[in-house]
């Protein structure tokens, strides 16, 4: 049962400032690119640009990244195989200590650990020695070290699995475990952890509502209590049931609530800003209204049109600014903004790795501008729902809080959160709706997010 945190929501003169303090601004290390041939090969180098470098997976993984001489099999085994080290690196380095009597260059390092992930979880001790004693033999300065590399591995072989499985859960980093603590409690903090390591399953939002129960058991999947899908072990994407017919597009479940928050009624005029990759633009034009998709990146808004292509929906598309945006009035507007992404840690690991806060007091200001931008787009009587996927107050709360001081003509609607599915629970004191990783334990979890729903 999912529960408010310890201690109630303070008012905006006395909420703590979950805002996380950024390091000092420390100089890039030089990028180095070298060509990868196996899927093993490929995860180090993914590591040691997310451990090295501070970037993010989702800009190495695209076409022309560092995967890109890899077959598609061996591509998407190597991003596993990253994301997974990531996943438990606090559990891997505790494992390796015990053979280590000072740390090895960042590249031999990183083979260390995907070699003890891999031992450690049950794979077969002798294929990954010896391919992370090749993978040493041709690392930058590692000629030397492929002795350290075979006796560390053959050391985790013989008591690794023991020590791996007596570890605690992995926790945050604490430049953003101590400022969520501060928001949430110690409590909710280690559960959201638990959930950040067990790992997401793969959500659906259907084109057609009616239609749930008869892909769901084409698919074998839960239907979860606010109508999304749910697929434990889905396999290839593009070969499920109902993927190239376009019944269905991925999409978290908590992703998915903004669009039905926001209600959308057919012919109304909806701007959906940000909207790439464009789950929330094929809700709302699955509802008949007249769609304007709006976001920055010329690219990114390509994937729109090639999601709403294969849903067959249709939307009219703008590579624009969300900052000043002339369009409308809108009857309805549906802002995506660009945050931290700290609720999507169970699906992306690297985060909390390839960062450490610097730029969350930028984009918490940049959120507020789009907001206030927003709702000069509003019609009279217009609604707008604000909504970001982080878990950080200043993101979500505190953001409507202030807006509301702003802007007296503009009110938050509470009966919004009364989603289908949705607990009260989950109900935030401002009005708007506060979803948490560690919420639906007994299903798998669910994305963090943070959304209200404000009227002109």
């Amino acid at each position: 049962m999912a529960k408010r945190p310890d201690r109630p929501h303070p008012g905006p003169k006395n909420r703590p400032r979950a805002r996380p303090l950024a390091k000092a601004p420390v100089a890039p290390p030089r990028r180095v690119t070298r060509q990868v041939t196996t899927a093993r090969g490929g995860a180090v180098a993914l590591l040691d640009a997310v451990l090295g470098q501070e970037r993010l997976l989702t800009d190495l993984t695209g076409g022309g990244g560092t995967l890109f001489a890899l077959s598609p099999p061996d591509r998407a085994r190597a991003q596993r195989l990253a994301t997974e080290v990531l996943r438990g690196l606090e559990r891997v380095d505790r494992v390796l200590s015990k053979h280590l009597s000072k740390q090895p260059p960042l590249t031999v390092h990183n083979i260390l650990r995907l070699g003890a992930w891999e031992i450690c979880t049950g794979g077969a001790a002798h294929g990954v020695v010896n391919d992370c004693v090749t993978l040493a033999a041709d690392a930058p300065n590692g000629a030397a070290l492929k002795g350290l590399v075979n006796a560390v591995l053959r050391k985790v072989a013989a008591t690794g699995a023991d020590h791996w499985a007596a570890l605690r859960v992995p926790r945050l980093p604490n430049w953003l475990r101590n400022p969520l603590t501060q928001a949430w409690g110690a409590e909710a903090i280690t559960a959201m952890e638990a959930a950040h390591f067990a790992g997401a399953a793969l959500d659906l939002t259907l084109r057609d509502p009616a239609q749930t129960e008869t892909i769901a058991a084409e698919l074998g999947a839960t239907v979860l209590p606010t109508g999304s899908l749910r697929l434990s072990n889905p396999g290839q994407v593009t070969a499920l049931h109902g993927y190239g017919e376009g019944l269905w597009w991925v999409q978290d479940a908590a992703a998915a609530l903004p669009a039905r928050m926001l209600a959308v009624q057919p012919g109304e005029t909806v701007l959906d800003l940000c909207a790439a990759p464009g789950g929330k633009t094929m809700q709302l034009a699955a509802t008949g209204a007249k769609v304007t998709a709006l976001d920055l990146s010329a690219r990114r808004m390509e994937r729109v049109g090639e999601n709403l292509a294969r849903t067959g929906l249709s939307a009219d598309f703008l590579v624009d600014d969300a900052l000043t945006h002339a369009g409308g009035p809108y009857d309805a507007i549906l802002l995506d903004a660009p945050c931290s992404a700290t609720g999507t840690i169970r699906r992306h690991p690297d985060l909390p790795h390839a960062g450490d806060g610097r730029d969350i007091s930028g984009l918490i200001d940049l959120q507020a501008a789009m907001l206030d931008h927003a709702l000069t787009l509003l019609a009279p009587g217009g609604r707008l729902v604000f909504c970001t996927c982080s878990l950080i107050p200043d993101e979500g709360e505190c953001q409507i809080e202030e807006a509301l001081a702003r802007h007296p003509e503009i009110t938050v609607d509470p009966t919004a959160c009364a989603l289908p599915g949705v607990p009260e629970a989950w109900f935030s004191s401002e009005g708007g709706l506060r979803i948490r990783p560690d919420y639906w334990p007994e299903l798998g979890g669910l994305d963090g997010f943070y959304m209200a729903l404000l009227r002109r």
